[in-house]
C-alpha cells in the first residue's frame, strides 16, 4: 500500500506540472491577443469619433496607442479609408511569441468599420 500512496503523490506532481505548463503558455499567448483586442478597441473608438477628426489625427493617435501597447513597428502603419458615409481603419502586423521549444509567429489584422 505504501507504493500506491507514493504513486498518488507522483501523479499529483505530474498533474501540477502539466497545469503550470498550460498556464505558462496561456499567459504568453494570451498577452499577445489581449494587446490585439486593446488595439482593435482603440480603432473602434476612433471610428466613433471619426466625423470630427482628420485621418492624420486618427493615424497619429493609433500609432501612439500601438507604441504604448508595445506592438511591433508594423502595427503603426495604420490605414484609413474614408468614404462619404463610412470609414474603415485597419493595420497588419506579426507578433513573435517565444515558447520554450519554438517561436510562433501570429499575424494580426485589426480592423474597425463604421458610419460617419
Amino acid at each position: 500500500m505504501s507504493a500506491r500512496r507514493g504513486a498518488g503523490k507522483l501523479g499529483c506532481l505530474f498533474s501540477l506540472l502539466i497545469a503550470v505548463t498550460v498556464a505558462y503558455f496561456a499567459v504568453n499567448i494570451g498577452e499577445v491577443y489581449w494587446r490585439f483586442y486593446q488595439f482593435e478597441d482603440a480603432m473602434q473608438q476612433q471610428v466613433r469619433f471619426a466625423a470630427s477628426r482628420t485621418n492624420d489625427t486618427i493615424v497619429r493617435h493609433l500609432r501612439a496607442k500601438a507604441d504604448s501597447l508595445g506592438l511591433p513597428e508594423d502595427a503603426g502603419r495604420v490605414r484609413v479609408r474614408r468614404g462619404r458615409r463610412e470609414i474603415t481603419i485597419w493595420a497588419e502586423y506579426t507578433e513573435h511569441v517565444e515558447l520554450p521549444l519554438f517561436v510562433r509567429e501570429l499575424h494580426f489584422t485589426p480592423r474597425a468599420d463604421g458610419a460617419l
